[in-house]
């Protein structure tokens, strides 16, 4: 089966990217909702929200595994920082 190329337009300001320090994930039935935010103490902005499908966020995660098994394979294993190391912010449990 031919592919279909999809020609994607970018906008020069988000080439530049947004950088996130925690991210907070809530649900429905029907979608997933990822709020990213930049945390900087005493405050917090949040810089993008991404709204998927159940679906579509199971091949994100997928992409994302397979992308971070690369990673380590070349540069070695992440080490997770505890939770709570988080400067000036506790997550909600």
């Amino acid at each position: 089966m031919k592919k279909k190329e999809i020609k994607i337009k970018l906008k020069e300001e988000d080439l530049k990217g947004l950088y996130s320090n925690l991210v907070q994930i809530s649900h429905t039935r029907e979608e997933f909702c990822l709020d990213f935010f930049n945390i900087f103490p005493p405050q917090g902005v949040l810089v993008a929200r991404i709204i998927v499908s159940p679906s579509h966020l199971k091949r994100i995660i997928k992409a994302l595994n397979e992308s971070l098994e690369k990673y380590e394979s070349k540069y070695g294993e992440v080490k997770e920082e505890k939770e709570d190391s988080f400067v000036g912010f506790k997550p909600k449990k």
